[in-house]
């Protein structure tokens, strides 16, 4: 079942709850502080990444008779640039992903992460994960989102990006999406941090990523966590077998697996956060990136 499936990826995510946010209510920018749902933070660990060189902020820009936003940064002044595109967890478009959008973008990229909840709702307004979960989060079909993304796409083009040269990286949820995305368009890479690949079909997720192999249409880099519990071994050994038979993007697919680390192990503002992992992974994930045509 749809809510079964995204349960368990919460429930790896996300032990603990917190009091609500209303960011929209304050008038608050996407990427203004942490999610309410996603507490307790871990203050000490939470990496801030500083905007000095960088132009960032929220952007707006049409997607199917919906203004969609996002939060964009990339090195002032430039245009051209390879283009990113940032998959949030459960938790949306809070500090930690606008902190990886500066990240890439110190690194040369115009990194942008749609707020792709945004029809169904503001994650950072929730406190309860069951409600998010049930009211956000789970009314939010596949094929609308690969339409958003189309539409970000189209957005980083004309704003300083090159159409062209575009990846995509997503964590959690975010994770699955990526190989979704992979399936759908032509981008030039695509990082996967511990994204579900197998689950039950239903009409808002008609397809999962391990069906999908065969439509690979970019080289996939999957970095998962050996101690997740909410995503088998098992299943990552069946994407490999289902990868293989693929076309030569799909083929072209690597696996990394930190055997000590558990779900939302990049996630550096929680108690999952593995430091050695993270920044291995954030490292592959660059050279991946680099290696296969965005830089």
């Amino acid at each position: 079942m749809l809510h079964e499936d995204l349960h368990n990826d919460a429930a790896a995510l996300l032990p603990g709850t917190g009091s609500a946010s209303r960011r929209k209510a304050l008038g608050l920018m996407l990427g203004a502080g942490y999610a309410a749902a996603a507490a307790p933070l871990m203050a000490q660990t939470a990496i801030e990444t500083p905007s000095e060189g960088l132009e960032v902020g929220e952007v707006s820009y049409p997607s199917g008779g919906f203004q969609m936003h996002a939060y964009r940064a990339a090195p002032k002044g430039r245009t051209g640039l390879p283009v990113v595109l940032v998959v949030s967890e459960i938790f949306g478009v809070h500090e930690y992903i606008a902190d990886v959008c500066r990240r890439l973008a110190h690194a040369g990229y115009l990194a942008i992460a749609p707020d792709l909840f945004e029809r169904q709702g503001d994650p950072m307004s929730y406190g309860e994960l069951a409600r998010l979960m049930s009211e956000v989060v789970a009314k939010v079909p596949d094929a609308q989102v690969m339409g958003d993304l189309d539409a970000t796409v189209e957005w980083a083009g004309s704003h300083g990006g090159d159409a062209g040269r575009v990846g995509i990286t997503g964590f959690c949820w975010g994770g699955r999406i990526t190989w979704l995305y992979a399936a759908h368009a032509p981008v030039k890479a695509a990082v996967a941090w511990y994204g579900r690949l197998a689950g039950q079909d239903n009409p808002l997720q008609p397809a999962q990523p391990l069906a999908l192999a065969g439509k690979i249409q970019a080289p996939v880099l999957g970095l998962y966590g050996g101690k997740d519990e909410g995503i088998p071994l098992a299943t990552i050994e069946q994407m490999k077998a289902a990868l293989a038979k693929g076309p030569a993007a799909a083929r072209a697919a690597q696996f990394v697996v930190y055997p000590d680390a558990p779900h939302a192990f990049h996630a550096d503002y929680r108690a999952s956060y593995r430091k050695e992992a993270a920044e291995d992974g954030w490292k592959r994930a660059l050279a991946w990136f680099a290696d296969h045509g965005l830089k």
